[in-house]
């Protein structure tokens, strides 16, 4: 099989019918899937409980764990054990839990994995918001004696999202995604996570969702006090003569977030050392590489291996706004 070419790469999402999700995923990118709850969209992943399966070209059929153990470095362009990130689209109708994920030490700890993550609002209705970190003067033993009153809500930092925002959530920053959010979620891959509060919701059986409050207090960062999104107006759009721009928006130590607008061609380069994953948020573009060509539209996802050291995106329909995530 490792005879077979790389070439861009796409996957059968994966969707998770959770009780906040809602159908917004399916219905602005035009997935034409039966009604139901599509609260999430695993768009790249290579997880036991999700896995990305290729549906286009020659690889068809073939998992992303399977073309990671084949093609290593070429498909990723560093080694690794497993593909290091998972992309997902949220779509929360109702209130997500108040949860936190474990940092390297935090995991180490608690015997789970660590994870990083971070969110791009796709889009946001009137008053949306999201939940990040705690009030000033919330200690342990205060937000303890919130959650046994059942008022834990009341000591999390609030910041009202539109769409184009971006806020990260680095391992040990207690948070909780509000309604009528839909974001792109970048993360390292691990599907930890410690709810500490869950609104007095019922699960679909009738019961309480399970919490794991004891492990999530031993990794929670309680300094982590209002922190805010990222700082869009430190990172302009550096447009070229033809109306093409590029521009990161995060750098963390396991991935890196940009935003291209593109107006006509750009010429993208991975240098072998990475792959790129694109996100097309609005419009559609032409994907060329070597004397091949595809068609990339608004909602889709594409993964271009680092084997594929240069490619070109060249706007369709006007212009187009794709989110690239690379390694650092």
């Amino acid at each position: 099989m490792e005879d077979i070419p790389l070439y861009p790469l796409c996957f059968q999402p994966v969707y998770k019918d959770y009780i906040w999700g809602g159908n917004k995923i399916a219905l602005q990118y035009n997935r034409g899937l039966p009604p139901g709850v599509y609260a999430e969209s695993w768009e790249i992943a290579d997880r036991p409980e999700g896995m990305s399966v290729v549906v286009n070209g020659a690889l068809a059929g073939r998992d992303l764990f399977s073309l990671m153990k084949s093609y290593g470095e070429k498909l990723m362009g560093r080694a690794f054990t497993e593909f290091p990130l998972l992309v997902k689209i949220i779509d929360a109708k109702d209130m997500l839990s108040v949860q936190v994920h474990p940092d390297e030490a935090g995991a180490k700890d608690t015997g789970g994995d660590p994870k990083t993550e971070m969110w791009y609002v796709l889009a946001a209705e009137p008053r949306a918001k999201v939940y990040v970190g705690v009030k000033p003067g919330v200690t342990p033993a205060s937000f303890k004696e919130a959650l046994s009153g059942e008022k834990a809500g009341e000591l999390l930092g609030e910041l009202p999202v539109a769409r184009g925002d971006v806020i990260l959530i680095p391992g040990g920053r207690i948070h909780a995604i509000g309604p009528g959010c839909m974001l792109l979620e970048v993360m390292q891959n691990s599907n930890t996570t410690y709810r500490l509060f869950d609104w007095k919701r019922l699960g679909k059986d009738g019961q309480p969702r399970a919490l794991q409050v004891n492990k999530a207090l031993k990794v929670v960062r309680w300094n982590d006090q209002n922190p805010s999104k990222v700082d869009l107006a430190s990172h302009p759009m550096p447009f070229d003569g033809d109306g093409n721009a590029t521009v990161e928006l995060l750098k963390t130590p396991f991935f890196r977030f940009e935003k291209m607008i593109l107006a006509k061609s750009l010429q993208c380069v991975t240098g072998g050392r990475t792959f790129h994953i694109l996100f097309v948020e609005d419009g559609a573009a032409e994907l060329s590489y070597k004397s091949e060509k595809m068609q990339i539209e608004s909602g889709m996802t594409v993964l271009v291996p680092a084997a594929l050291s240069k490619y070109k995106l060249t706007s369709k329909r006007k212009s187009a706004t794709i989110l690239r995530v690379s390694l650092p």
